[in-house]
């Protein structure tokens, strides 16, 4: 079912959820705000949020080098206390996030890191792609608008598909995890590196082949 937009907004003020969590709970609950932000507090969303506040200087930097060194990946993932940052839940949580790096190759962690030139280019881009489409001037807005959303999922990390699970976003695995070790944890940043980026060469299809070697 189509969900309102309000409703969404209405759902996140009420949890502290992501939008994109607010509305996928209300998908599950059929549109039920009640319903909703019961799905949000049982998954622990909600209880996430509020440590939204807190201080987390502690961490780690991880590494994650693909096959035959052809991608690299360095983040940065912290944490409350140097005591979580040693647990091995915290550990595979950022190696995950490094593997995901890897594969999906966001351009940015949010979509806030998003400069107001590099989203004028996009809608600019888009709003002619519609055009071009032969879509009447009256409804081009609200295709681009749908359209950047598209955008946001592909390019920013906190909104990509999870590549270890199709059913969650980076946001939602986060959060999941602030709820089941009880600290805040927060994705400071992130560098990616690829073999002759920016050199003419053949396209290869690294989630499938970061996830055949997380599946050895």
């Amino acid at each position: 079912m189509a969900i309102n937009a309000a409703d969404v907004k209405t759902l996140r003020e009420r949890t502290g959820a992501g939008m994109l969590d607010c509305k996928k709970a209300l998908e599950e609950a059929g549109g039920d705000l009640t319903k909703a932000a019961e799905l949000l507090r049982e998954k622990g969303l909600a209880a996430a949020a509020k440590k939204g506040d807190r201080v987390a200087t502690e961490g780690v930097v991880e590494s994650y080098i693909h096959a035959g060194g052809r991608i690299g990946v360095l983040v940065e993932v912290n944490c409350e206390t140097d005591f979580v940052a040693k647990t091995d839940q915290f550990r595979a949580f950022v190696k995950d996030i490094a593997m995901q790096i890897a594969a999906a190759n966001p351009k940015f962690l949010s979509r806030e890191e998003v400069s107001q030139a590099e989203l004028d280019k996009e809608k600019e881009i888009l709003r002619n792609q519609a055009l071009n489409e032969g879509k009447p001037e009256k409804i081009v807005d609200k295709m681009v608008e749908g359209r950047m959303n598209k955008f946001y999922e592909e390019n920013c990390l906190l909104e990509q598909v999870f590549v270890k699970d199709q059913d969650k976003t980076i946001t939602t695995l986060l959060n999941e995890k602030i709820a089941a070790i009880g600290e805040k944890i927060s994705i400071r940043r992130f560098a990616r590196y690829e073999l002759g980026e920016g050199l003419e060469k053949k396209v290869d299809n690294f989630v499938e082949e970061v996830m055949a070697q997380v599946n050895q």
